[in-house]
């Protein structure tokens, strides 16, 4: 692989990009299924490659090289969207986020625990004696709804390293179904509570402008990107704000060699259980961004920081994760594993549901609607989901639904979707096998259960 075809892979995704902006902007039909560009266009570029229209007329449409660089990106950008999350973001004190979005966090650790102890109760009983999955496939309801198509493709080499490989797979296409199902189900939950007086304020469900719709914004209001914070013949903003993001994920290189060094020299050698070194990159540099931002707010008296040219990179780097995970899907393997992986969909949309309907009236406090919808639609197809559906339900921020949703994400993603655990769900398996892995969960999803129904139920 040269340095040309690594620049002219990515020129190409960029027209993708591009592409797939057009196409939603004059299709109805993925205007209305809130479908971001990158998702399109990461389906266009898969329907053009070798698992459907490279087959049909039996020549590859791209080259060998552009699928190969391709398939390393999403690995690379998971670090950077992850290493963001909280740079730029002043972080509360633990009492004050658990006071407004306890409740939330309760409910996001229900679901999220609950679709490991679902999957792995599946792959234990059906998918393992009756179709021969590989019993790690419990743990891909969680990476594919909650974590998404970044931590499913970002956990590709996690996969191959246990022996996994088609894992990746599966959950990039896990995913894809749990964003659609968000959004559909979740249209089609906030219709529903609209019918029964579920919501507290009447709302326009989909009351937006044609330009709305396409995805653009009015010429007169348009706002800027991010804020100038240092004058360009210092540095270009845009490259300190990058800066930073690299500080992060070199410190979250560091932490993940230093762990892997301690499991070496101590448990690691006297055990022969090592689970460290399958972790991948991503939930440390999470933390790296943390200890970044911390640092930023003692010694950063200038606020060189600013969130929206961290959000702009961040964005980029999942858009271009999207489209390279889509386009090197493997519609083989999920076609091989066809019944498995529709089982596991089905299994990770009911708990979800049921989680939302029965659960979340019991324990969010006040707004159950507004604010349990968001944590569904994340549940189902990652944060942005669920920030659509709050939107929708709630669209002038009346209700503390948005707010208690961010708050909940200090505590909810350093964890789960795309957190700690959900990266070291695979080495567990891999390591003390599913029965161990199911018990942990399923009891983790019991005492987040009673704990929620001890401090929040009554009221």
């Amino acid at each position: 692989m040269t340095a040309d075809s690594i620049g002219f892979s990515l020129l190409l995704l960029g027209l993708f990009l591009v592409i797939g902006k057009w196409i939603r902007i004059g299709t109805p039909l993925l205007q209305d299924l809130f479908l971001p560009s990158s998702l399109v266009a990461g389906l266009i570029a898969l329907f053009l490659g070798p698992e459907i229209f490279g087959k049909l007329i039996g020549v590859n449409v791209f080259p060998d090289f552009v699928l190969d660089t391709w398939s390393f990106l999403p690995g690379l950008m998971i670090n950077i969207v992850f290493a963001a999350l909280f740079i730029g973001k002043k972080i509360p004190n633990i009492k004050s986020v658990w006071e407004l979005a306890g409740p939330q966090v309760i409910l996001g650790y229900i679901i999220s625990f609950g679709q490991y102890a679902i999957g792995l109760l599946l792959s234990i009983f059906i998918l393992s004696p009756i179709f021969g999955t590989n019993p790690m496939a419990g743990a891909l309801i969680e990476i594919g709804f909650v974590g998404g198509h970044g931590t499913a493709a970002g956990l590709r080499d996690t996969f191959d390293e246990v022996g996994f490989a088609e894992g990746a797979d599966l959950a990039i296409g896990l995913a894809t179904v749990g964003v659609l199902g968000g959004v559909l189900i979740g249209i089609a939950l906030i219709n529903w509570g609209i019918r029964k007086k579920k919501l507290t304020n009447v709302i326009k469900t989909l009351d937006r402008s044609a330009l709305e719709k396409k995805g653009l914004i009015e010429l007169d209001t348009r706002e800027p990107a991010g804020f100038i914070s240092t004058r360009t013949e210092s540095i270009e903003p845009l490259s300190l704000h990058l800066g930073y993001i690299c500080i992060a994920v070199l410190m979250g290189y560091g932490l993940l060699q230093g762990l892997i060094w301690i499991e070496h020299i101590t448990w690691g050698t006297m055990t022969g259980v090592y689970l460290l070194k399958y972790v991948p990159l991503f939930p440390l540099a999470m933390v790296g961004g943390i200890i970044i931002q911390l640092v930023l707010e003692k010694s950063d008296r200038y606020s060189t920081v600013d969130r929206d040219i961290i959000n702009r990179i961040q964005g980029l780097a999942l858009d271009i994760l999207i489209v390279s995970a889509l386009a090197t899907l493997s519609l083989t393997v999920i076609g091989e594993n066809f019944y498995s992986f529709l089982i596991l969909s089905l299994g990770g949309i009911l708990w979800t549901l049921f989680a939302f309907i029965y659960l979340a009236p019991k324990l969010i406090p006040d707004y159950w609607f507004e604010r349990g919808i968001g944590d569904f639609g994340q549940s189902m197809g990652v944060t942005a989901t669920g920030l659509l559906l709050m939107r929708v339900t709630d669209p002038d921020n009346k209700t503390p639904a948005l707010e208690s949703f961010g708050y909940k994400q200090l505590l909810f993603e350093l964890f789960v979707g795309g957190g700690l655990f959900t990266a070291a769900s695979i080495p567990l398996i891999f390591q003390f096998g599913p029965m161990t892995v199911f018990i942990i969960t399923l009891v983790i999803t019991l005492i987040s259960i009673l704990c929620g129904f001890k401090l929040y139920g009554k009221k």
